[in-house]
């Protein structure tokens, strides 16, 4: 286990190039095609039509199996019917497809697809009578028989049911397309409202703490310039730094710990030996991935409303262990601890930015607890799933 005061010469700056985190939303790819246009079939799609109507055929064959009827005799004329239907379906769901009725011009929609299915009924005529020929099941005579129409205008009925069950087929499958399409629109929605939260949060940040900063070293100018200007040149560094990852959401630990380190000598060089910091890091955590500028938020707290409210100030401890496939981060103070109502509405604005981030990035994964210690102080555990940045595989 490291561990290292503020008193020392400081945690050690992680090497350049910074790691660059993982992105925190995988990349949607953009779908262009109407969700209800319908796909031409590839070859994959074409066999897998043949087996399903070439299957009807033999379940329609089988009844009529009998010790005078064969398979050669009943075959041909099966496949030639069902086959038809199979030629006619991408033809069907086309057509349907393009249909300039909407869902609630229901009668339009009815008496079009009547008049559609009384063509494809004749269509289907013409079809299964040259199957038929191929087959060798009929004659290509029979093509020109007019008898062969008006078989198919007495099983009008008999055609427009499986018309009406291949465009049933197909408006179901148009309809789960577009569930799942407006499924990825929504997800899209609220990765985009939920990344815009994430970065307004971690915005927020930024003038508060420069804000605090520039507030301590405008205390310390008069009085003591040289230590004012030492002051100026870490803010300087902490505001490089924070530039440098404001684009991110997290960042490696030993990162953030550098980032902490500079805000940790500004007031190191305000409150001298009165304040004492304690930093145990376990090894090989140093790439782990943590939420930016999130510890510095959480140490700033602990002082200011921990410590700084009484004479002497005192000591606050940081340390990040793993557990398990987590980390563990716990920021505790000796101070004054919580108000009397409990709760963490001690003051400031990194406790509430804090749990709301852990919520956007990690949902249900990341837990923080605030606590008073019966000792006195107050004590912020964090729990994070654990994740590595790349450099750490490199």
């Amino acid at each position: 286990m490291r561990r290292r005061n503020i008193d020392s010469h400081g945690w050690p700056p992680p090497t350049y190039p910074l790691p660059v985190s993982a992105p925190l939303f995988p990349t949607v790819t953009r779908i262009d095609a109407d969700p209800y246009e319908p796909r031409p079939p590839g070859w994959r799609m074409a066999l897998v039509l043949a087996g399903f109507w070439t299957a009807v055929a033999l379940v329609f064959v089988l009844p009529h199996l009998s010790g005078s009827a064969t398979w050669r005799s009943l075959l041909p004329a099966a496949l030639a019917q069902w086959w038809a239907w199979g030629l006619l379906t991408p033809i069907i769901l086309a057509v349907n497809a393009r249909l300039p009725f909407s869902s609630r011009q229901w009668l339009w929609r009815i008496a079009a697809q009547l008049l559609l299915g009384a063509v494809c009924t004749l269509l289907y005529a013409l079809l299964e009578a040259c199957l038929a020929a191929l087959l060798r099941a009929d004659a290509w005579s029979r093509i020109v028989d007019p008898a062969m129409w008006l078989d198919a205008m007495h099983g009008m009925f008999w055609s427009l049911l499986v018309y009406g069950l291949i465009v049933g087929v197909g408006e179901a499958q148009r309809y789960q397309r577009h569930y799942a399409q407006a499924e990825l629109h929504m997800a899209r929605i609220e990765r985009s409202f939920t990344d815009a939260r994430l970065h307004n949060l971690r915005a927020q940040l930024d003038p508060h703490f420069l804000f605090n900063a520039l507030n301590t070293i405008s205390s310390q100018a008069e009085r003591e310039p040289k230590l004012a200007r030492k002051m100026i040149e870490h803010l300087g560094d902490l505001l490089r730094m924070s530039l440098s990852s404001q684009q991110r959401q997290t960042t490696a630990l030993a990162e953030e710990l550098s980032f902490l380190e500079h805000y940790l000598a500004i007031q190191k060089i305000r409150f001298g030996d009165d304040l004492r910091v304690h930093i145990s890091v376990e090894p090989g955590l140093e790439r782990a991935l943590v939420p930016s500028l999130m510890i510095q938020p959480l140490v700033e707290n602990a002082i200011r409303h921990g410590l700084s409210p009484r004479a002497g100030l005192g000591q606050v401890w940081l340390d990040v262990v793993r557990v398990g496939e987590a980390m563990r981060i716990s920021v505790r103070d000796d101070g004054v601890g919580l108000p009397a109502n409990g709760g963490e509405k001690r003051g400031g604005l990194g406790l509430a930015t804090t749990r709301e981030r852990l919520a956007g990035l990690y949902a249900q994964q990341a837990h923080m607890t605030v606590r008073a210690l019966a000792q006195g102080g107050a004590e912020v555990e964090i729990l994070l799933p654990l994740h590595w940045s790349e450099a750490a595989h490199a």
